[in-house]
């Protein structure tokens, strides 16, 4: 079991750093604030599609076709736990790399957001104190590091939630025999 997770968390964590380097790479640091969520959430996805993988993995090589939910549940939680912590040393390594101000740059992006929507001078003032106030605490690495893995890990819990539900039906893509 614990290759498994290793295996299929090495796995999800690589394809998701990649796609982490290949965005800011292709956008020269942040990509636009409209399109960056839908891209992270949806390399995501793709990365953790390797829970599915490996729970069914794990189901049909190592327990002869028969896993119950909460076996499935803590394989696929062990390989979201690897493929997050990966995600972290990937996106920590981008930003050495690159020299790339995160804090400062999603402060300035969701600023001229609500500009653009028109917001009172009020509300600006009080976004803005609230941005300085997030660019101490970003800088903080015992906040920051907890901060990107949450965003990657319950979007791994929801995948193992579906595909341990799938997955302990043994009808459902059953190991073929050859």
């Amino acid at each position: 079991m614990l290759r498994t997770i290793l295996k299929y968390g090495v796995i999800a964590g690589l394809v998701v750093g990649g796609f982490e380097v290949a965005t800011v790479v292709t956008f020269s640091g942040m990509p636009p604030l409209k399109y960056g969520m839908l891209i992270g959430y949806t390399t995501m996805l793709i990365a953790l599609s390797a829970i599915f993988v490996g729970i069914k993995q794990h189901r049909d090589v190592d327990r002869g076709g028969v896993i119950g939910f909460w076996p499935a549940f803590g394989v696929g939680l062990g390989i979201s736990f690897i493929a997050g912590i990966l995600y972290v040393a990937a996106w920590e390594a981008v930003q050495a790399m690159t020299h790339m101000d995160f804090a400062n740059s999603y402060a300035r992006a969701m600023i001229e957001n609500e500009k653009a929507k028109g917001a009172s001078a009020e509300a600006l003032a009080k976004l803005s104190a609230d941005m300085d106030a997030f660019k101490v605490q970003y800088a903080d690495p015992l906040f920051r590091l907890p901060m990107t893995f949450i965003e990657i890990f319950p979007v791994g819990v929801l995948v193992t939630l579906v595909s341990a539900g799938l997955l302990r039906n043994s009808r459902f893509l059953p190991a073929r025999r050859g």
